[in-house]
C-alpha cells in the first residue's frame, strides 16, 4: 500500500514543492491549506500528473478548533499517515523591535508556533496508534542566528527548534521520528509575504546571488524519509552557496 504524507501550507512555496515531490515518489496526499481553490487546483493537476490519491483539508492552522476538527475527521482509509511536514509558517514585517506591529507578532505565533503544535498533538494519535511515523517541522536559518528586525520571526523560529527536540525525546518510545529542516533564503512569496505585497522590496532580498528553489528543499526533505527506519536526521541546516548563516551572504554586482 503507497505511503501517505500530510503537509500544511502546501498551497505555495516549500508545501507546493513538498506535494509536488512525494506525489512524484507514489506518496498519497494530505494537503492542507487557507487558500481552498489552490488546495483544489494542485489536487488536480498532481492527480492527473502522477496518478495519485490525494485528500484536501481546508483550514487554518492557527484555528486550534478547525485544525483537531479536520484531522479528527479524516476517513477511516486516511489514517495511516506516514509522514508529517509541519511546513505551514510565514513572516510578517521586517521592523525594529520598538516599531514592530503586534498583529504581525501574533500571527507568526499563532502561525509557526501554535499552529504547529496544534497539527502534531492532533495527528500523534495516528502515528502513535500506527507504531510508526516520522515528523518533520520546517524551521529557519533564524532559529540559529537572530538578526536585525527579526524578533518575533527569529524567536517562532527558535521555537520551532526547541519544539523539535522535545517532540524528538518524548515521542521515543513511540519510535517516532522527529526532523527539524532549517532553510535559508529561498525565494518563494515568503518575501512577498513579509513585506505585505511590496514586490519590488521583497525581489531585492534576492539580488547578487542565486537562492534556494522550493524544489532544492523539497529534495532535501524527501531524502530524510528515504533512511532506514532505525536512522533518523535530526538537525539540519540547508542554505544556498552564497549563504553561509542568517546574517552572512556573498552577494556579486
Amino acid at each position: 500500500m503507497a505511503k501517505t504524507v500530510l503537509i500544511t501550507g502546501a498551497t505555495a512555496g516549500f508545501g507546493k514543492a513538498f506535494a509536488a515531490k512525494f506525489a512524484a515518489n507514489g506518496y498519497r496526499l494530505i494537503i492542507t491549506g487557507r487558500r481552498k481553490d489552490r488546495l483544489q487546483a494542485i489536487k488536480e493537476q498532481l492527480s492527473a500528473a502522477h496518478n495519485t490519491e490525494i485528500l484536501t483539508l481546508h483550514f487554518d492552522v492557527q484555528d486550534r478548533n478547525a485544525t483537531f476538527k479536520a484531522i479528527e475527521t479524516l476517513p477511516a482509509a486516511w489514517q495511516n499517515i506516514d509522514v508529517l511536514i509541519n511546513n505551514a509558517g510565514l513572516a510578517l514585517g521586517r521592523d525594529y523591535v520598538d516599531d514592530a506591529n503586534l498583529d504581525d507578532w501574533e500571527t507568526m505565533i499563532n502561525t509557526n508556533l501554535k499552529g504547529l503544535m496544534y497539527v502534531t498533538k492532533a495527528v500523534l494519535p495516528l502515528l502513535i496508534k500506527n507504531t510508526k511515523g516520522h515528523i518533520i517541522n520546517i524551521g529557519s536559518t533564524a532559529a540559529k542566528e537572530v538578526y536585525e528586525k527579526g524578533n518575533a520571526y527569529c524567536a517562532t523560529k527558535s521555537a520551532v527548534e526547541a519544539i523539535s527536540k522535545g517532540m524528538r525525546i518524548d515521542l521515543l518510545r513511540h519510535g517516532i521520528k522527529v526532523t527539524a529542516i532549517h532553510p535559508g533564503a529561498a525565494e518563494t512569496e515568503f518575501s512577498t509575504v513579509r513585506f505585505k505585497g511590496d514586490e519590488s522590496q521583497a525581489s531585492k532580498v534576492y539580488d547578487g546571488f542565486q537562492p534556494l528553489s522550493p524544489e532544492d528543499v523539497a529534495e532535501v526533505v524527501f531524502y530524510t524519509t528515504t533512511l532506514p527506519q532505525h536512522v533518523c536526521i535530526n538537525d539540519l541546516v540547508l542554505t544556498c552557496t552564497a549563504q553561509a548563516n542568517s546574517l552572512y551572504f556573498y552577494k556579486q554586482g
